[in-house]
């Protein structure tokens, strides 16, 4: 489990209205770790925001957490 995994899992519970609902996986592509977000329908518009401004905050703070362990991470929303 790396860290981005855990702030995307971390921020996106606190968002949810059903954070039970609330699935991060993570998985390896090209060389690059890819997490993956499902959550409830409701409240994924509230974690990607107006005009994506908090899908992108969450993607900016999950790419400097895996600059930690010196990975690149992509953050995909998923239904």
């Amino acid at each position: 489990m790396s860290r981005a995994r855990d702030v995307v899992e971390v921020i996106a519970r606190a968002l949810a209205d059903q954070p039970d609902a609330v699935t991060v996986t993570e998985r390896e592509n090209r060389g690059q770790t890819v997490v993956e977000l499902t959550m409830a329908p409701g409240d994924m518009g509230r974690v990607i925001g107006r005009q994506g401004r908090t899908a992108q905050a969450l993607r900016t703070l999950a790419s400097a957490a895996a600059e930690f362990e010196g990975q690149k991470v992509t953050v995909d929303f998923r239904d």
